[in-house]
């Protein structure tokens, strides 16, 4: 029985230039879009009740609540289900976040990216520092207790010193929740096409993921996976369903999903969405190993790691014996650690977590 689904909104007031993502600034068809949305939700929705709904984007704020409220009451979900809606600073306000409340809303996914102006404006945020405060004393007021922030690190013309005041920045509006990402130039990017300068290397990178773990640990968040941190009982319970190797549906442009032991990607092409939202871009039917392997390779994101006895009884593998030669050689470096029955990477074990991960898939 699938418990989770993630819903794609796909408009923006402009995209940014580190964003590669399925979405526009055509908000002209937006009826058409949710008619094709709720189509979707309808054909392959098979009415479980939810735990958790992640609406993201794009720019979900960009709606008006009447729009969120009509794709929200095609679902069934538990009274506590976590219900999440990612917001950007420009698009919201008091009003628009006690209707989103009212109508069963209790997460918010607030995109600062950063607090420096300059470097909001560098790479094509419309919002500013006084619009994420704005916004927060919005979430507030409206009652929510429960919001994330977004923020990037490795911008270009980023200093050390610049981050580390971001992180004071997000620690002192006392957030429950924060997501941070490494600038990565992907293709379909505004940046992949026009290189800027003065990027932060690999090596000043990882001063920051380190000096963000170390003082987002001294205000009381557990680093419960490489990019997020959480005050205790306040980790997403959406993505550590992803995490958990859960199924869950996509719904939207692009959405990916799990069902089945199948993985798939709806259509990247809002043109084709709308004529077939039922259409699939990519569809990957697992074989038992590749079902294991995923189940190692996303258990190994999170700070608790891998359960190696639940692991072993599931797939019916020894774990330990059959990866001996990848963790022998990661505990040697200091990078894996095992404890309780649990594998996991250490801190400085996230900052190589591609590569290390990578050896465990054949």
């Amino acid at each position: 029985m699938i418990e989770h689904a993630y819903i794609h909104i796909p408009f923006c007031i402009r995209k940014c230039k580190y964003c590669s993502f399925v979405s526009g600034e055509n908000i002209n068809n937006k009826e058409q879009y949710i008619n094709a949305l709720i189509y979707e939700i309808r054909s392959k929705y098979n009415k479980e009740e939810l735990k958790t709904i992640y609406i993201g984007g794009g720019t979900p704020s960009l709606l008006q609540a009447d729009d969120i409220n009509k794709i929200l009451s095609e679902f069934k979900y538990e009274k506590t289900a976590e219900i999440t809606l990612e917001a950007n600073p420009e698009t919201v306000s008091l009003n628009k976040f006690q209707e989103y409340k009212s109508m069963g809303i209790n997460r918010i996914s607030l995109g600062v990216q950063t607090f420096n102006n300059d470097l909001l404006n560098l790479i094509g945020r419309k919002h500013t520092d006084k619009d994420i405060y704005s916004a927060i004393d919005a979430i507030k007021s409206a009652g929510f207790d429960n919001y994330s922030l977004d923020l990037i690190y490795g911008l270009p013309e980023q200093s050390l010193k610049m981050f580390e005041n971001d992180i004071k920045q997000a620690v002192s509006i006392f957030p429950k929740h924060i997501s941070t990402y490494g600038l990565k130039i992907e293709k379909g990017s505004f940046f992949c096409d026009n290189m800027p300068n003065n990027i932060p290397d690999n090596d000043v990178q990882a001063e920051m993921y380190l000096l963000l773990s170390k003082i987002l640990k001294e205000n009381g968040f557990n680093h419960y996976e490489i990019s997020n941190f959480a005050k205790d009982g306040f980790e997403s319970k959406h993505n550590c369903a992803y995490w958990l190797n859960k199924e869950y549906y996509g719904f939207g442009l692009n959405a990916s999903g799990y069902e089945q032991n199948m993985r798939y990607k709806n259509t990247s092409s809002l043109n084709q969405y709308l004529k077939n939202p039922l259409l699939h871009e990519e569809e990957n039917f697992l074989t038992e190993e590749e079902t294991y392997e995923n189940e190692i390779f996303l258990a190994l994101r999170l700070g608790k790691g891998l359960d190696i006895s639940a692991f072993n009884k599931k797939y019916k593998l020894d774990f330990l014996n059959k990866y001996k030669k990848i963790i022998d050689k990661y505990q040697r470096l200091k990078l894996i650690n095992i404890d309780a029955n649990r594998i996991a990477l250490t801190e400085e074990g996230f900052l190589l977590s591609n590569e290390i991960m990578s050896e465990f898939l054949n």
